[in-house]
């Protein structure tokens, strides 16, 4: 399926996208809704054109971070930018787009006068045809012949790379080879070296392996292709006539992928699921039908698709998406088939909030928001009710909420054809995901049997151990700093290299921090950058924190080591400034708390704090320090 499936169709798109100019205040986020609807080419385009006469530019005070992408490729690419700006609208991101001159990608890297350049990307799109990629390839070679070719072409990727690394120091996304080439041999095509159809198999594995050695990120269009079937991707004639190697029927869920990616970086991939249970996590009503009476598990089709949705849900669960449970029913009928029936793929502990009761599910899904100290718009919701989907829809327009039918067979194919939870990396602490939450379920129910707060903070045998920032936790210390927005006292987005460049540093250090106590691991909480200015103030450029361990005296304890290593590198103050956005309001005031003495603001909100390390005193806490 090529369309965009899992987006609501909506009768009045055409006359609200025709009313978008008329109102100019609100035309952003009306049109990000008109984005979230099932487009195809037309009218991705034409969303993506109205857009831009009124839009000169990103609108002011965007809580996401404008993107610059440019697309280098070697066929035809134009008719698949619109879709890209759209998939960033989709996601509240602005994306403006740059495509090389024809066949140009190669000239314009190595030229600093082109036009390239003066774009200054933040992103980097290679895209490059199969055509292209197998030139030269023939059916007379040999296997040496065959192997020698790709190594060259495995070489020219890298330094098209390593220039747009050099150049621009932003990320790339290397867009595999599509399947475009028949076969020369049949079923054994692996058999005949020299077949182009081999040669792009061979090449996308070794894309692969060389983009886990270089830090880039792929766009997989071979396996989108592949589950879709490539005619519809790509069409033959369209490739002859203009060059065209994705069709633009399917420009809107290329776009979508690339826009997948883009959030991603960004830390704007959702980040839990949502269920219901009657007739989406299992068949019938179970407060009506009874345990016996549910339909689940082996024996039937039916309740075979259902226990394959769940299995899906808990492949999520186990690579770091949040369960969730949003049912209208009485607790104790909706918690049984969890408890007792022995089909339930999914258990209660698998489930980190569970909510049943007879509220509205728009307000039940902002309470399990709360619960999880997440924001609402990392939530995604799952229910076979079309009412309840318009519902939240409605109320909660930030949710996610796939369309699906009232079979479950669809349930699965729409997560995962809509990306919600598009991942760049995976970590031991997206795996303990769901045991974490249960952690601070137990912690909840110690601070609710003590009668003081020091009792409680006691009684959890905190330990907070730090280190310097370091290779092993590199991919964890980028999706902290790309995904915290809460809890972020500058929202500064770092790469890879830019952590790297901090590591290396001698007038810097970046801190990782990791809580536990005595209900287990909270993982890394804390991340800290700090910078020496010539003027020996230690600038505190990133100071973020997981919202799980507030009010735990992390806050104090983070400063103290602050102050620490500020004092190993000469410093005589330490800076702390607030950046306002539209998700950290609640740490405005964070450097006043811990002491700090203002001495500038701004009219957005805006702070300078300033700490005298020759008058500081360590702050007391429960919470034992130890050096990772």
């Amino acid at each position: 399926m090529t369309e965009l499936h899992w987006l609501p169709t909506h009768t009045d798109w055409r006359q609200r996208l025709r009313a978008l100019p008329d109102d100019p205040v609100n035309a952003w986020d009306k049109a990000v809704a008109l984005a979230n609807s099932r487009l195809n080419f037309v009218l991705t385009n034409a969303l993506d054109e109205t857009i831009h006469t009124i839009f000169a530019e990103a609108p002011d005070n965007l809580p996401t971070k404008t993107v610059r992408l440019a697309v280098l490729g070697s066929s035809t690419l134009t008719h698949l930018l619109p879709a890209i700006r759209v998939a960033g609208l989709r996601r509240g991101i602005w994306i403006d787009t740059y495509e090389n001159d024809y066949g140009q990608y190669l000239q314009e890297l190595t030229d600093p006068e082109s036009e390239l350049h003066a774009f200054k990307p933040t992103a980097v799109l290679v895209a490059l045809d199969a055509y292209h990629l197998a030139a030269g390839v023939t059916a007379a070679m040999d296997a040496g012949a065959a192997d020698a070719a790709l190594a060259e072409m495995q070489d020219r990727v890298r330094e098209v790379w390593r220039l747009a690394r050099e150049a621009f120091k932003c990320p790339i996304l290397q867009q595999a080879a599509l399947p475009v080439h028949r076969p020369a041999m049949g079923n054994n095509e692996h058999r005949l070296p020299g077949s182009r159809a081999w040669f792009v198999s061979r090449l996308n594995h070794a894309l692969r392996t060389m983009a886990e050695q270089d830090g880039v990120d792929i766009l997989a269009v071979d396996d989108r292709a592949a589950m879709d079937g490539v005619a519809k991707w790509h069409d033959a004639g369209l490739w002859h006539r203009s060059k065209q190697e994705v069709s633009p029927p399917v420009a809107p869920l290329y776009g979508d992928l690339v826009g997948r990616w883009v959030a991603a970086k960004q830390g704007r991939s959702f980040k839990c699921l949502v269920l219901d249970l009657d007739n989406t996590v299992w068949g019938g009503v179970v407060g009506d039908d009874g345990l016996e009476g549910i339909v689940v598990g082996q024996g039937s089709p039916l309740g075979e698709a259902y226990t394959a949705f769940q299995d899906y849900a808990r492949e999520l669960s186990r690579r770091g998406v949040i369960l969730a449970v949003c049912s209208k029913n009485d607790e104790a009928n909706a918690l049984e088939p969890f408890e007792k029936h022995p089909d339930m793929v999914l258990k209660r502990g698998d489930i980190a909030c569970f909510v049943a009761n007879w509220d509205n599910k728009a307000d039940n899904i902002r309470a399990i928001a709360r619960e999880l100290n997440i924001g609402i718009d990392s939530l995604v919701f799952i229910d076979d009710n079309p009412f309840e989907r318009n519902l939240v829809r409605q109320e909660l327009p930030m949710v996610a909420v796939p369309e699906v039918t009232d079979d479950p067979t669809d349930y699965p194919i729409a997560l995962a054809d809509a990306g919600y939870f598009e991942g760049l990396s995976i970590t031991d602490e997206d795996r303990e995901r769901t045991a974490q939450y249960q952690g601070n379920k137990a912690r909840e129910a110690l601070k609710a049997s003590v009668t003081d707060l020091p009792s409680y903070l006691r009684g959890l045998e905190m330990e907070l151990i730090w280190k310097r920032f370091d290779k092993i936790g590199l991919q964890r210390t980028v999706q902290l700093i790309n995904k915290s927005n809460q809890f972020n006292l500058t929202t500064k987005r770092y790469t890879e290299e830019d952590i790297i460049a901090v590591m290396a540093d001698p007038d810097a250090f970046g801190l990782q921090l990791r809580l536990t106590d005595r209900f287990g691991d909270n993982g890394i909480i804390a991340i800290i950058i700090g910078r020496l200015r010539e003027n020996k103030d230690l600038y505190v450029d990133t100071w973020l924190m997981s919202c799980r361990v507030l009010g735990r005296q992390v806050e104090p304890t983070t400063l103290n080591l602050i102050c620490q290593e500020a004092k190993k590198l000469g410093a005589r103050r330490v800076v702390g400034e607030y950046i306002p956005t539209k998700k950290n309001g609640m740490v405005k005031e964070h450097y006043a708390r811990l002491g700090f003495t203002v001495m500038e603001t701004d009219p957005s909100g805006g702070n300078v704090n300033i700490l005298d390390l020759g008058s500081f005193t360590p702050a007391e806490t429960f919470i034992h320090v130890v050096e990772g």
